[in-house]
C-alpha cells in the first residue's frame, strides 16, 4: 500500500542508480575538448578552470534545488573565463561528450521486465530524473534497452525550473501520470536526500532503492538513519518480475 489503505495507481522512478547503473564519470572529457579547441596553448589550465566552474555550478544548483541545462553550465563557464564559445562549438562538444557515455550506460538487467510487468498490472509508470542532459540523450538509451514504451511519462529536470527534491518537480510528475492524491503514488529512487527524505510538498510514498555504488556529490545534508522503506530487488529465481516488484514496493493493485 502506498499510504494507509490507499491503493497505488502509479509508480515514478528515478533514472541513474535506480533503473540505470550509476556511472562514475564526470564532464572532464568535454572540458578537455573545449579547452583544446579554444586555447590549445594553455588547454590544461583552461580545462582545470572549467572543471572548477562545473563543481561550483552543481553545488549552487543542488543547494537551491534550481534546475539548469548543459547550455547554462557552458554559458557560465564561458562568461567566467572570457572565452567566446559559439553555439556550434557547444553542440559539437556536447555531442562528443554524450556519445562517449554510450558504452558506459547500462540499465539493470531486470529493469525492462519489471516495468513491463507493472504496466501490465494497470499501474501508470513515470520517470523523473535530475539531469542537465537533453531529453534525446536519455530517450536513446531507454529505447535501446526496451524501457521507453513502459514509461508513459518521462520528465527531465533539464526541461524544468527546479531539481529534486523541490516539491514542484514531484507535483509535475504526479500531474503527468494523472494522479491527484500523492498518497496513491510511489516514488522509487536511490538517493536518500534527493529522492526520499529531502522531499516536501506532494508526499508520494517513498521507496528507497539502495545501490552498491556510492554516488559522489549527493546534494543536501547528511540523511538520518533510514526510517523509510527500502525496496531492494528480489533475487527469487524464476519469480515473475511484476510480482517481485509489487512485493518489493509493498503496493496493491488498484
Amino acid at each position: 500500500m502506498a499510504g494507509g489503505n490507499q491503493a497505488v495507481e502509479a509508480v515514478i522512478f528515478d533514472w541513474g542508480g535506480t533503473l540505470a547503473e550509476f556511472v562514475p564519470l564526470e564532464m572532464t572529457d568535454v572540458w578537455t575538448l573545449a579547452a583544446t579547441h579554444l586555447a590549445p596553448d594553455r588547454d590544461t589550465e583552461v580545462a582545470e578552470r572549467l572543471c572548477a566552474v562545473e563543481a561550483r555550478f552543481w553545488a549552487r544548483t543542488a543547494g537551491e534545488c534550481r534546475s539548469a541545462t548543459l547550455g547554462d553550465l557552458v554559458a557560465e563557464a564561458s562568461a567566467e573565463l572570457g572565452l567566446d564559445v559559439a553555439e556550434a562549438v557547444l553542440e559539437e562538444a556536447a555531442l562528443r561528450h554524450l556519445d562517449a557515455w554510450t558504452p558506459h550506460i547500462r540499465h539493470f538487467p531486470d529493469a525492462a521486465a519489471t516495468l513491463v510487468a507493472l504496466a501490465q498490472r494497470g499501474l501508470r509508470l513515470g520517470l523523473l530524473s535530475n539531469t542537465h542532459w537533453p531529453r534525446a540523450f536519455h530517450e536513446r538509451f531507454l529505447a535501446r534497452d526496451g524501457l521507453v514504451d513502459a514509461l508513459q511519462v518521462r520528465l527531465y529536470t533539464s526541461e524544468m525550473t527546479h531539481l529534486k527534491p523541490h516539491p514542484s518537480v514531484f507535483r509535475a510528475a504526479l500531474d503527468a501520470v494523472g494522479v491527484v492524491d500523492a498518497a496513491a503514488a510511489v516514488f522509487v529512487g536511490d538517493r536518500p536526500y534527493d529522492d526520499i527524505w529531502g522531499r516536501s510538498g506532494p508526499a508520494c510514498a517513498p521507496c528507497w532503492w539502495p545501490t552498491t555504488t556510492r554516488r559522489p556529490g549527493t546534494s543536501g545534508p547528511t540523511p538520518p538513519s533510514p526510517p523509510w522503506p527500502s525496496c531492494p530487488p528480489s533475487s527469487t529465481p524464476g519469480a515473475d518480475p511484476g510480482d517481485k516488484a509489487l512485493r518489493s514496493l509493498s503496493v496493491t493493485q488498484p
